[in-house]
């Protein structure tokens, strides 16, 4: 049996190791789709089936409310931070503090970002920073969006030497090795995104979905999502 799994982009690396172990222990085979949480919220409440939705804590809420999402069927997997590239071998620029970062922003000819509105999280997140730093007008005129999902990356933007700083979730900027990374947005910056996996209603098994999300949680993928550049949950 497969078991249609709509996810997050920011779990695609960990999911893509994970998935093998769980189909050789089970004998169920996951389907995964991957996209900004805010577009498989979308989806889902247009009707796409799944059996498993990943997606950030406020969204599942979102779709339980809509009664997509089985209630009382999240689990919580992973937490994601956001973090800045440059391109392979270029300098790093200082970003240990918010005076710094904000230095290493206005100084970078092209910052690559998720889309604000639908991109994903990280997206929302750095156009209201760019209004609490005071920069949005002199951004604005420097940014360039990934279209989302796993071909829309903000690395692959860096890694095509289309933009010289990007910002995105940490586990994001990871899948994509042509870059040098540079680390987490400071602290008092920092936007930590809440994942949590659910059973929905259009589930074919929901014993099945369960058996997944169980398995998620388990100490060894949690490791393996430790190396990710998530912290698991």
């Amino acid at each position: 049996m497969d078991i249609k799994v709509l996810s997050t982009t920011a779990l695609k690396t960990a999911l893509e190791e994970l998935a093998p172990r769980f189909e050789r222990a089970t004998g169920h085979r996951l389907a995964l789709r991957f996209g900004p949480s805010l577009q498989l919220e979308e989806r889902l409440g247009e009707g796409e089936p799944a059996d498993v939705a990943i997606l950030s804590i406020a969204g599942a809420r979102a779709m339980i409310a809509r009664d997509r999402i089985v209630a009382g069927s999240l689990v919580d997997i992973a937490r994601s931070s956001l973090g800045v590239v440059v391109p392979k071998g270029a300098p790093k620029p200082d970003i240990s503090t918010a005076d710094a970062f904000k230095r290493a922003l206005l100084a970078a000819k092209v910052v690559a970002l998720s889309q604000p509105v639908g991109g994903g999280q990280s997206g929302a997140h750095m156009a209201k920073l760019f209004v609490e730093l005071g920069i949005a007008e002199a951004m604005a005129g420097k940014a360039i969006y990934g279209g989302g999902g796993p071909g829309g990356l903000v690395g692959l933007i860096v890694e095509r030497g289309e933009a010289d700083l990007g910002v995105q979730q940490i586990t994001e900027l990871l899948a994509v090795p042509g870059i040098d990374y540079v680390g987490p947005l400071p602290a008092e910056l920092q936007s930590v995104t809440l994942f949590t996996a659910g059973i929905a209603k259009s589930a074919q098994d929901a014993k099945v979905g369960r058996a997944l999300i169980d398995f998620l949680t388990t100490p060894a993928a949690k490791r393996v999502i430790a190396t990710k550049g998530l912290e698991p949950a």
